[in-house]
């Protein structure tokens, strides 16, 4: 019952519903005003009555579908009608958006004439660049759609139909390819004849499986040739010709089960009389045709999916239609063909087949997923489906002449879907791109450890560096070996490595007035800390770059990195820099990590530090040394203290915009700063100078698990050469992408 009452409190709290429209273009005065409406719109419209496609770069249609329902067939529900399905159209609308970043208005059609949906959908064509049909059912639901296609000029897709087609399909190559078994040769048996299920044949018989393989079954039993009881024109085109009547004399022998009709239509004496190694895809929703549980107590061979997100391989619509329609929109495709679809399902087979990042197992509570029985489709949360349906959906459009708008350069159009994904994505793109035009070599000193193996495969594959793995040889390969990765990079173990006596007699050198001994430094390097180890690698020029504390605290990398790299000469300290990506723009807040109460001296050396890194992104820096006082308003030490730390960097750096004492809301509202006519900084800040680590460190933070920011970082800045710290839960991702910024800051030293 609590789950039912949560359902209806999160529809019916706060703002009603699950949609708004939100501005795009400032309205703010009269001026904005006047370009929004009248009089400054008379010049789109007129642009646009001289040549239609302009509508395309004046207006939203180019992104804007509409979620065409008349409530006929909801989910599992029924016909509840236009207005009880309505919250179904809207949650369709959150998905485009939040997968795709695709506008949606939803139309509820109070109707159950087809067509009069067709006729309403034909003169809605201006208005939208596509039409996703849902929740129709069979057989209008083929009549509107195949009428659509013919009669109109944009994307037309009824989910329904097509979405778990495209999303089971590619299951099915991958089940298929696992049990080692040939579409070709498979025999098929779907139960089931309404729209989800002819499109699930139609689509498994244009991926290879022979007509007369596959037994499709209804309500009546078996459709065969001259069967005349509930039959219809779509039904007639799988009537097979076969002895079988009944749906358990069709699943003897029988390599897949394929279920789109309702809850408990498999039985385990089904199972049970199946082909080895059998393939069921059970997707009745809410409940499946056998749950997996069931089918395993019957046999051990079998491999299952359903549509239940509490079971593996969960064929989830929402890998199809945010993507496809994204890709088609892209190209300005006419529709959506069967070339389109193949794609969509090659694309997804092929994604499963790839290691799965972390950033996805996160979002299943740390699950693992490889690729296997339990893992034969991506995960919804998957970032890479976008980048790879949306695309190869492009390209089909295309190869088979009905893109109206080509993408020509296929390799930006996918770092554009990147950055569509979140800032952060676009200005660590800029970082790989800068690291693949001269890969450096990393030094990375946990190299037994799982995620530092996984990023140094994705570092080599991409060219972004080149790794060097400190550790025990045999069991770094034991760990590649139990990640099943083949990777050729250099591993060092101290214990044995030539490279030891000689860094010990230089490490001796170097610290014999620290209290070093030549024989602390030869154990120190070759049994106690691979950390002094990579430092010496870098220190002696035998690696550009250091990357390390994954397994450590912060301390135990910075440390040795200072005893043997040291800081850069006329520096007082180091210093912590994090990057903070919102949705529409990046800060950088400094220092953060590193020196707790600084100096005036420090405070300078970090702004200073701060705009170099800054600018290596390509962003022009723009400063603010933050206190609690706006430009001498209070009169204390503190605040004194960021005061001078301004007018030494003012001194030192005087054409870096910069400008101080300020509070922070003065720093990042560019209606406050105004007051301020003296001031440089005549817009808001993008480097946040904290007054001391306590301030610094509270404040990303929230940041970051309160305000919604990624956090990318810490950056350590004033090294003799680049070495920089990993915390504990990082995520490959986080890895190669600390990885790259080592590879930019050895590049610029």
């Amino acid at each position: 019952m609590a789950k039912f009452k949560d359902a209806l409190e999160y529809h019916s709290s706060g703002r009603k519903g699950k949609i708004e429209v939100i501005s795009t273009k400032p309205c703010q005065t009269a001026e904005d005003l006047s370009f929004a409406y009248s009089p400054g719109v008379a010049e789109p419209c007129l642009a646009i009555q001289k040549n239609p496609e302009d509508a395309y770069k004046y207006t939203a249609k180019g992104n804007l579908i509409a979620v065409v329902s008349n409530g006929t067939a909801v989910l599992g529900l029924g016909n509840l009608g236009a207005l009880a399905g309505k919250p179904v159209m809207e949650g369709k609308g959150i998905l485009f958006k939040r997968f795709a970043d695709i506008d949606v208005f939803d139309i509820e059609l109070d109707t159950e004439d087809p067509d009069e949906i067709i006729k309403a959908c034909q003169l809605l064509e201006p208005t939208f660049g596509g039409i996703n049909l849902e929740d129709i059912k069979a057989p209008e639901c083929f009549y509107i759609e195949e009428t659509l296609k013919k009669t109109m000029n944009i994307p037309v897709f009824h989910d329904d139909q097509h979405g778990t087609a495209i999303i089971s399909s590619a299951a099915l190559l991958n089940a298929l390819y696992l049990v080692d078994k040939k579409i070709e040769d498979i025999r098929i048996v779907v139960n089931g004849a309404g729209a989800s299920a002819n499109s699930c044949a139609k689509l498994a018989i244009a991926l290879g499986v022979k007509p007369n393989n596959m037994i499709m079954c209804d309500t009546k039993g078996v459709i065969y040739k001259g069967r005349v009881e509930g039959m219809n024109p779509y039904k007639e085109l799988f009537a097979a010709d076969t002895h079988f009547r009944t749906l358990e004399e069709a699943a003897v022998g029988a390599d897949v089960l394929f279920g789109l009709s309702a809850k408990g239509a498999f039985t385990k004496e089904m199972v049970a009389s199946m082909a080895p190694n059998p393939v069921i895809f059970a997707m009745a929703n809410p409940d499946p045709e056998i749950t997996p549980e069931d089918a395993y107590s019957v046999r051990s061979d079998v491999m299952i999916a359903t549509g239940r997100s509490d079971y593996p391989n969960q064929v989830n619509n929402v890998l199809g239609f945010p993507f496809i329609f994204r890709g088609a929109l892209d190209c300005r495709a006419s529709c959506i063909n069967e070339e389109m679809k193949l794609a969509a399902v090659k694309a997804l087979a092929q994604l499963a087949r790839e290691e799965c990042p972390d950033s996805v197992c996160k979002a299943y509570g740390n699950q693992k997923f490889v690729f296997g029985p339990n893992y034969i489709i991506p995960k919804p949360f998957d970032p890479r489906v976008l980048l790879h349906v949306a695309p190869a959906i492009a390209q089909a459009a295309m190869d088979s002449g009905v893109a109206r708008q080509p993408i020509e350069d296929m390799a930006r159009y996918i770092e554009h879907l990147e950055s569509t994904q979140g800032k952060s994505k676009e200005i660590m793109r800029m970082v790989i791109n800068k690291a693949k035009s001269d890969p450096k070599t990393i030094i990375f000193p946990e190299g037994d450890n799982e995620k530092i193996i996984r990023a140094a495969k994705e570092l080599v594959e991409e060219g972004i560096a080149k790794p060097i793995l400190i550790g025990d040889r045999k069991k770094v390969l034991q760990k590649m070996t139990e990640l099943n990765i083949e990777l050729d990079v250099p591993i060092i173990d101290p214990a044995e490595s030539d490279l030891t006596d000689h860094y010990a007699d230089e490490l001796y050198k170097l610290r014999q007035r620290k209290g070093l001994t030549l024989t602390e430094s030869q154990r120190l390097l070759r049994r106690k800390s691979r950390t002094h180890f990579g430092s010496m690698m870098v220190r002696m020029g035998d690696a550009d770059g250091l990357l390390g504390g994954i397994d450590t605290h912060y301390p135990e990398t910075i440390r040795p990195a200072l005893e043997v790299i040291g800081k850069q000469k006329g520096l007082s300290s180091v210093h912590g820099l994090y990057m903070m990506v919102f949705k529409k723009g990046v800060y950088f807040l400094a220092d953060t990590t590193v020196t707790i109460d600084p100096t005036a001296e420090e405070l300078a050396e970090t702004a200073i530090l701060a705009a170099e890194k800054v600018r290596m992104l390509d962003i022009e820096p723009r400063v603010a040394m933050l206190s609690f006082s706006n430009f001498g308003s209070v009169d204390h030490p503190q605040s004194k203290k960021v005061r001078q730390a301004v007018e030494i960097v003012k001194e030192r750096a005087p054409d870096l915009v910069i400008d101080g004492e300020m509070q922070a809301d003065t720093a990042v509202v560019p209606e406050l700063m105004e007051g301020f006519t003296f001031s440089k900084l005549k817009t808001s800040a993008n480097i946040l100078i904290f007054p001391d680590l306590n301030s610094g460190n509270i404040c990303y933070k929230l940041l970051h698990h309160l305000g919604g920011a990624e956090a990318i970082g810490p950056i350590l800045m004033g090294m003799n050469k680049p070495v920089h710290v990993l915390q504990r839960g990082d995520s490959v991702d986080d890895i190669v992408n600390m990885a790259a910024i080592a590879v930019v800051d050895a590049q610029t030293a």
